[in-house]
């Protein structure tokens, strides 16, 4: 067996995690893991991609109402409807999205390598990105390309707001803001600094600064308080928390170990074409 956490989760789950990780080093992990059983601390979109990554493994989600707000504002019946409008678009979606999204897609990304995947895409082709209209106006602002968005969002990032940004500067003159590009543009536009979770954490053990305001979930916190003990963290705002990640306890995990469930199962035929979406960036 092998637990896997997302850098959101409780600091107790993280803390007896075998690996504590982003989505794209969770998704590598899953894909080399050689462990029979394998505990997913995160949510639904999250164990699919191990379970399609991973076939002939059990994958577990310790609460199977962990699920994901914006992985819910698509599915495939309304992706398909939005590909024959455009048959031409290449189908880019973020990973947090459900396995039906991700057949239906060519290629998925995740907050860590989305401008490197959209940059390696052909110039000819327009881009449908889904779901998370944010993301994909960071991608547009790096790469230059054109992309139709679909009109998706996270409930937890999208809260933050420019005068949110503000406020923390004023109050910590000192420190760096760093934000999550699930961040609206306006909140993106004021940050020095704009990546995932582990990008923030590699960010803030090579600076020289000190100080940090943070504009991503709070779980964060725990794995850069451990790792930067000598340098200062401020949440950009008290909103951002995510209630689903924070629905894994120890005791769902112990629960999960005991009886190997609640299992997350993708059908054979889902499973090989979301696969071939997932494995497409990981040769990126």
């Amino acid at each position: 067996m092998v637990i896997l956490a997302h850098f959101y989760q409780r600091p107790e789950v993280q803390e007896i995690a075998d690996f504590v990780g982003d989505s794209l080093g969770l998704s590598q992990q899953a894909a080399a893991i050689d462990a029979e059983v394998i505990i997913f601390c995160g949510v639904h979109f999250m164990a699919e991609s191990a379970a399609i990554l991973s076939p002939g493994k059990v994958v577990v989600l310790p609460d199977d109402n962990a699920g994901c707000p914006m992985a819910d504002m698509i599915d495939a019946v309304q992706l398909e409807r939005r590909k024959k409008e455009i048959p031409d678009a290449l189908v880019v979606c973020y990973v947090n999205t459900s396995a039906e999204v991700k057949a239906e897609s060519d290629i998925a990304c995740t907050s860590a390598n989305a401008v490197k995947v959209v940059a390696s895409l052909p110039k000819d082709k327009p881009i449908l990105f889904v779901p998370d209209k944010n993301l994909g106006h960071y991608i547009i602002s790096k790469t230059g390309r054109d992309m139709i968005l679909w009109d998706g969002y996270c409930y937890t990032h999208d809260r933050l707001t420019p005068g949110d940004i503000l406020k923390a500067r004023s109050d910590h003159p000192e420190a760096l803001v760093l934000v999550h590009p699930e961040c609206r543009p306006e909140v993106v536009a004021l940050a020095d600094s704009v990546s995932s979770t582990a990008g923030m954490i590699r960010y803030a053990l090579e600076s020289d600064a000190r100080e940090f305001i943070l504009g991503t979930e709070i779980g964060i916190l725990h794995q850069l308080q451990k790792r930067c003990p000598d340098k200062q963290f401020y949440m950009a705002s008290n909103k951002l928390v995510c209630p689903n990640m924070k629905k894994t306890t120890l005791e769902k995990v112990y629960n999960a170990l005991e009886y190997l469930g609640p299992s997350v199962n993708v059908p054979d035929e889902t499973r090989a074409r979301a696969s071939k979406c997932l494995e497409r960036m990981l040769e990126v």
